[in-house]
């Protein structure tokens, strides 16, 4: 199982993050003028750069113009990239042109916004183009899938991660408090916070005493299983 967390924009604290058990880095790769923490190519670049070989960096991205995800990975070059939006914007054809023309040593992560038992088949169509899930929460007023703080049915999260055969992230809400309990239900490859893992009434600063109370909660569970990256 693998621990990930979102959304860095200060280079120490990922890196002391990595230090402290954090698998994937996650950071917001494009200004597009949508939420707080965006970096630009550059800052995101040098997050890249600076993470301990141990660590996976993820590269979120808010673009849904193909060329331009394509880009954002050309000139980043993370270990990841991670499409978070709805399936609608960045339909399953775009993701499969991604997914063809993407250097072989970047993975595609497909956010899915955990609704209802629908979401199951929506889940197993983009399995067919993505490398990993990551299973999330969408609420109105947020750009997207993820970043609400909100939980949603884990149930249908379990349904999907028995359905596909790709490696599965539970994210949506995950905090110290309830991640024993999500990875109890769901059984996840790995599990993500975000919000839970920033200071207070902040959405750019990440609390690295959270971030570690999180890592704790995550391998203190009996359902932790350690294991690396798909590719470390």
């Amino acid at each position: 199982m693998i621990i990930q967390i979102y959304a860095f924009t200060n280079l120490k604290e990922a890196v002391a993050a990595v230090e402290m058990g954090v698998d994937n880095i996650g950071f917001i790769a494009g200004k597009y003028g949508e939420v707080y923490a965006e970096l630009s190519f550059e800052e995101a670049r040098e997050i890249v750069r600076a993470i301990p070989a141990q660590g996976t960096s993820t590269a979120i991205t808010m673009a849904v113009d193909v060329d331009e995800i394509l880009r954002m990975a050309e000139q980043v070059e993370p270990d990841i990239v991670h499409i978070s939006s709805e399936v609608e914007q960045v339909n399953m054809e775009a993701m499969r042109t991604i997914h063809e023309k993407l250097s072989p040593d970047i993975l595609l992560m497909k956010a899915i916004s955990v609704e209802n038992a629908a979401s199951v088949e929506v889940a197993i169509q983009y399995a067919e183009v993505s490398d990993l899930l990551l299973l999330d929460t969408s609420a109105k007023g947020f750009p997207g899938v993820g970043a609400t703080g909100f939980t949603h049915d884990w149930n249908v999260s379990k349904r999907i991660v028995e359905e596909v055969e790709i490696p599965v992230i539970l994210a949506g809400g995950l905090s110290a408090a309830n991640v024993q309990e999500a990875m109890e239900v769901v059984r996840p490859w790995g599990v993500d916070s975000n919000t839970s893992t920033n200071i207070e009434g902040s959405r750019v600063l990440k609390d690295l005493k959270r971030i570690e109370e999180f890592v704790k909660a995550v391998k203190s569970s009996p359902f932790y299983e350690p294991g690396r990256g798909l590719r470390k």
